[in-house]
């Protein structure tokens, strides 16, 4: 970090910036331009010459601007920011650098996404989320590109290609977009018993995260770390959002795909813009060599987590996103992250899935960005000295002096020279055996964890696992893959399976064999320990003429002393007219905004405001569709009759909070109480659905 609070990536990437105003219209060769608006042709009704080089370049670039999108995590959003560790405790398992000295931070660029959708499909579908950061390191780049999940599908990479094409619109019809509640997907999980604790998770709330600023961060892969010495440390990595981890609901997810597509996308954007800065923290578990094989489970098998009550996780840094990027195509949609990106003191395993993500990540690079020069793009560029003997092929971008290209040689003097301080060196591994086409039995066991899985969740937790595995089935039209599904649950607890069986037309299945091992890890339900805050949450004000001008301007001032977002939402734009006749300004009008675009709802008093919105049906429905949602409804003196329209009875209700004109402060107190809690599932979950 430079002293005018700018990175070193900042002054990198200032050579490639380009401010358009004050300036003449170009061509790519530099001459100015008199027309955009006609080609050049004989006469006013003549064809349009071939000589026109403007046309013909305008149209060309015009042509060519769109490169192949990822096949998966095609939709994405992202941003600048930094990394600094909190302490050199780590410098006893790795010499990375970033990790190990406190004063520095590291230039990171951190992009978040979808996976089964394409570029032009919803933020909110439920899905898993890709989390990868790009560290900037003196060493090199260094790329942890993870999930919001700790786990994955399969076990081996060979296996990519057949889920990916599971998952994705079946290939006669291209339907559905960005769902896996289709038949393809749903035959291949009950054909392949390893992604059922993937199902899990991504049937949970986890995959309807309410922001990318309030869900975890996991490399997924046990990695290792690697000392001056070259021995080995396993590890997995954590992120934990600051500001806690939270969830959208399903009829939420759905609405909001609708209302605003760009959902999580304008969420990070504006967050940002507005200084309230994303905050993650990055912690490890870190296993000894010598207890690889301490465990009920495998170390290298990506379908398995590494409890919290066995290996604890240590904080060692944080994670700050403080800028949006300039342009979206050249940062967030050219940016190349490769798993292979490693630095002095980060290593591999033999985990079958990272090997096979090993090759292909630099494989699609390759033809996505049209060659090998795509790490010359400026978002790709490491902050470290590039020097080696690459020459040539597509798109070079820079200038090779001297006659050496290749290794060794005398004309460029040996250089550049191998080896020496810093150099990178592999953890030396005794690998031996015959070359064979089979997994190891450690990988075998497909049930337990997700067993542990739902064991740990809440009652609304399991309720909305239970809906989900029922709504996504309930899509699937051939009833043999229902079936398949319903006795692969039934292998992780039978309660579960007969209450997915009873939803979707199946019979449930018998007892199975083994039964339920009754074991629990508390840190995975997000009903465990949740962060209580009402930072950056946005809270829908309704108003009408009449309101009572001092109320909404005496709520306003307290929600967003909060830290909270206030908007001031009415039948009209501009403004509305108070009691005594003030213009009371207004944010949005009612029909251009939702309410599952907000966290929670307040009315305030006036009578004439209140009696207006309850008759209004949009208000009303405001207020009814924030209360199922289970979010903080707030309703101040006469506002109460709004809640009397939306049938929200006297109460009391978990999160639904009624004040008089006498106790604003009590009331506002109470009101932020209850947004910071996020939700109030328990207003409309008692069990899980019988």
């Amino acid at each position: 970090m430079i002293g005018d609070g700018r990175t070193d990536k900042d002054r990198q990437l200032d050579d490639v910036r380009v401010d358009y105003r004050d300036t003449a219209l170009t061509t790519d060769q530099g001459i100015r331009v008199d027309d955009t608006d006609n080609s050049l042709r004989p006469g006013e009704r003549g064809p349009t010459l071939m000589e026109d080089f403007h046309f013909r370049e305008k149209i060309t670039h015009f042509d060519h601007e769109r490169i192949p999108e990822r096949v998966v995590h095609a939709r994405g959003a992202a941003a600048h920011g930094y990394f600094e560790p909190y302490d050199d405790s780590l410098a006893a398992f790795t010499r990375a650098e970033f990790l190990t000295s406190p004063r520095t931070r590291t230039p990171v660029f951190v992009r978040f996404s979808t996976v089964a959708g394409s570029r032009g499909s919803a933020d909110t579908v439920r899905d898993v989320r890709g989390f990868a950061v790009k560290f900037y390191t003196q060493q090199g780049n260094f790329d942890l590109v993870g999930n919001n999940m700790p786990v994955f599908f399969i076990q081996d990479g060979i296996k990519f290609p057949d889920f990916v094409h599971a998952v994705k619109p079946e290939p006669h019809n291209e339907i559905p977009q960005a769902s896996s509640a289709h038949d393809t997907l749903w035959d291949f999980v009950q054909l392949q018993p390893e992604t059922t604790h993937m199902m899990m998770w991504l049937m949970s709330d986890r995959a309807l995260p309410r922001s990318y600023r309030m869900m975890q961060g996991f490399g997924v892969h046990t990695f290792r770390l690697v000392d001056a010495e070259g021995r080995g440390t396993f590890v997995k990595f954590h992120w934990k959002p600051k500001l806690g981890i939270h969830s959208l609901v399903w009829d939420e997810t759905q609405k909001i795909a609708g209302k605003d597509p760009d959902f999580n996308r304008r969420d990070l954007w504006e967050a940002i813009e507005t200084g309230n800065f994303p905050e993650w923290e990055l912690g490890v578990q870190l296993v000894a060599e010598e207890d690889e094989h301490a465990f009920d489970f495998d170390l290298l098998d990506a379908t398995k987590i590494i409890p919290e009550e066995l290996v604890p996780v240590r904080p060692v840094g944080r994670l700050v996103l403080d800028r949006n990027p300039d342009n979206f195509f050249a940062e967030t949609e050219q940016v190349a992250f490769h798993i292979g990106n490693v630095v002095p003191g980060i290593d591999f395993t033999n985990d079958p899935l990272l090997q096979g993500r090993l090759f292909s990540y630099l494989d699609t690079q390759l033809i996505r960005l049209g060659g090998p020069n795509f790490t010359q793009i400026p978002i790709n560029r490491p902050l470290a000295d590039v020097r080696n003997h690459h020459r040539d092929g597509y798109h070079q971008m820079t200038i090779p002096r001297g006659q050496a290209s290749y290794h060794p040689n005398t004309t460029g003097g040996g250089c550049p020279a191998v080896g020496g301080p810093g150099a990178y060196t592999h953890f030396q591994e005794r690998v031996d055996g015959h070359k064979i086409r089979k997994r190891s039995g450690s990988f075998a066991d497909h049930y337990s964890q997700a067993t542990l899985f739902w064991n740990s969740m809440s009652a609304w937790e399991k309720e909305h696992i239970v809906a989900a595995f029922r709504f996504e089935l309930g899509k699937v039209v051939q009833t043999h893959i229902r079936e398949g599904v319903v006795r692969n649950l039934n292998n992780v607890d039978h309660d579960l399976a007969a209450l997915v069986a009873a939803g979707i037309g199946v019979a449930a299945p018998p007892a199975p064999a083994v039964p339920n091992h009754g074991r629990t890890s508390p840190a995975l339900s997000q009903a465990h320990a949740p962060v209580q805050s009402a930072a950056t949450r946005k809270v829908a004000v309704l108003v009408a003429d009449g309101a009572d001008a001092g109320q909404v301007e005496a709520v306003r001032a307290a929600i967003t002393t909060m830290g909270a977002i206030c908007d001031v939402l009415a039948p009209r734009g501009g403004a509305v007219r108070g009691e005594g006749g003030e213009a009371v300004p207004v944010t949005h009008a009612l029909d251009t905004m939702a309410s599952v675009l907000y966290d929670a709802v307040l009315v305030p008093g006036g009578q004439e405001s209140a009696r207006t919105l309850s008759v209004n049906g949009q208000a009303v429905h405001y207020v009814a569709e924030a209360f199922t949602h289970g979010k903080a409804v707030g309703a101040l003196g006469a506002g109460s009759l709004l809640l009397e329209a939306a049938r929200i009875g006297p109460g009391p209700h978990p999160g639904v909070v009624v004040g008089t004109t006498g106790d604003i402060d009590d009331f506002v107190e109470a009101f932020g109480t209850a947004v910071a809690a996020h939700r109030h599932p328990e207003r409309a979950v008692d069990s899980v659905p019988a």
